[in-house]
């Protein structure tokens, strides 16, 4: 096919060619005929070679493979998230507080339950968190927020314009932790999730 291309513009010049000369007039016509034959020969072959050439067995089978899975919710990350509400619950039962319907309970009732979840998730952070206030300020004193400050430590509000270094007041110091313990995780089961606690079941 490739060969056919030149051969055919070869063949077109040189009808072309025969159009000067006397004895070539007579056959102008079907000199003509030829040439747009031709002509449309190599117009073929042209397009035939931009046609995408038809997928290979191996293409085709990878094309007919199933999407590759969505992230699984019950990898490591997951699993370290439950196991911190898994502690919060054992020292505050703030999973119980956060579950329970207090719409019943008076203000009274809610503010001693809320003292002892309080004391007990309290003692969880520091436990298994070193945690610390990002500026060591006295809120709503004034505050210099330097170039280059790392973005997730400040959240400028108001009217920000121009560039840093900004100067405002401190509405909140901030919090941001510096280590963390958290115990290994013993879920063998990668399918599912660990139990934030199990349920207590009496044997009689």
């Amino acid at each position: 096919m490739q060969a056919l291309t030149p051969t055919c513009a070869a063949a077109i010049l040189l009808l072309s060619c025969t159009l000067f000369l006397p004895a070539g007039r007579e056959f102008s016509p079907q000199i003509a005929a030829t040439s747009a034959i031709l002509a449309a020969v190599i117009f073929g072959t042209a397009i035939a070679k931009k046609r995408p050439s038809p997928p290979t067995q191996a293409a085709a089978a990878e094309a007919l493979k199933p999407a590759p899975p969505k992230a699984s919710s019950t990898g490591p990350a997951h699993a370290e998230a439950v196991t911190l509400l898994g502690i919060l619950q054992e020292k505050g039962r703030f999973v119980d507080f956060l579950m329970d319907d207090i719409s019943p309970y008076n203000d009274a009732q809610v503010g001693s339950v809320v003292r002892a979840v309080h004391q007990g998730c309290k003692t969880a952070l520091l436990e298994h968190f070193s945690i610390e206030p990002v500026s060591k300020q006295a809120e709503g004193s004034a505050i210099t927020v330097p170039a280059g400050y790392p973005a997730d430590e400040f959240r400028l509000v108001g009217n920000l314009s121009g560039q840093a270094p900004f100067h405002g007041k401190l509405v909140h110091k901030g919090w941001k932790v510096t280590s963390v313990k958290l115990p290994r995780l013993l879920n063998a089961d990668e399918n599912r999730l660990p139990a934030i606690t199990p349920a207590e079941v009496e044997i009689s």
